[in-house]
């Protein structure tokens, strides 16, 4: 018989049916886990998790013996075969991340599309999410967004992506480290403008969680001088139709001045958009083609 204790209380789960179960996990708060996962945890063949220590320890709180099995980005081409083999071989499989719900930001997807080629059953388990519960917390529409992961650790790689995502209409979510958190703010201002809003969640449903919001020169001027740690979620507002970028004006006014070329690089350096498709439309608006381009 397989078991798990809740509480206090010896629960019965009951071995698991042959299929890939994604199972979410708590960020922080035990508590926050279901009794569904509980049950999926200690009811499967194997699980396949990022480091076995973090959900070792999980899994001992819960008094589950469920042997794991570490799967993640550096072993996944190794490691992802044999799990695959023991689907097939009708085993059940649970893969978890460290924390929260696989596949948010891990390897997992790999595993997943492995298995729905080959059409090993496929289950959700649904649970914790850094993402969504910043966003439902964060004051900002929720009724489009876009969860965007971590920024590139290297300024001009981020100011880049944070061009590619100024004039998306929709709430942007992003994950970030404590030591790049300033840069990450004070660069969002540079591409977004300091009056875009949003919100800073610190350490969710832990002990010291915190959620700051206001604009981004605001949040600024509040992180420059403070040392934080934890597991940040940043929440961006969507840009304002009028912040949005009228890349046809863009255009006419570099073509003033520029060669179709030169005006197509520097659009495409403020919009986030390429070079060729600026290229392109600076063409169909300038009569004169740029011979010296290339």
């Amino acid at each position: 018989m397989v078991e798990f204790i809740l509480e206090g209380r010896n629960f019965d789960s009951g071995s698991c049916e042959p299929a890939l179960y994604i199972v979410a996990t708590p960020i922080g708060n035990l508590s926050d886990i279901s009794i569904r996962a509980l049950k999926t945890l200690a009811g499967s063949y194997i699980i396949a998790c990022e480091d076995t220590r973090n959900t070792g320890k999980l899994l001992k709180h819960f008094a589950i013996d469920t042997p794991m099995i570490s799967y993640h980005e550096h072993n996944a081409r190794r490691v992802g075969p044999k799990l695959i083999a023991m689907l097939q071989d009708n085993k059940s499989v649970t893969l978890v991340s460290d924390a929260g719900t696989p596949l948010i930001s891990d390897p997992g997807y790999r595993l997943v599309s492995i298995s729905r080629e080959k059409d090993i059953k496929v289950i959700p388990i649904p649970g914790a999410s850094a993402p969504l519960a910043g966003l439902v917390a964060s004051g900002l529409p929720t009724d489009n967004f876009l969860f965007a992961g971590f920024l590139p650790s290297k300024k001009i790689a981020r100011n880049k992506r944070l061009a590619e995502l100024r004039d998306i209409p929709a709430t942007l979510i992003f994950f970030e480290s404590p030591n790049r958190l300033l840069a990450s703010i004070e660069d969002m201002i540079q591409v977004f403008g300091g009056e875009r809003n949003a919100a800073i969640c610190r350490e969710l449903t832990k002990l010291h969680e915190e959620i700051i919001d206001g604009n981004l020169s605001e949040l600024a001027g509040l992180y420059k001088d403070r040392k934080i740690r934890g597991e940040i979620v940043i929440i961006i507002s969507a840009p304002r139709k009028e912040d949005m970028v009228d890349v046809d004006q863009l255009l006419r006014e570099l073509l003033e001045t520029m060669t179709v070329s030169r005006a197509a690089a520097e659009a495409a350096r403020l919009t986030g958009k390429t070079k060729r498709e600026l290229y392109q439309r600076s063409l169909q608006m300038n009569e004169k083609p740029d011979v010296n381009s290339t």
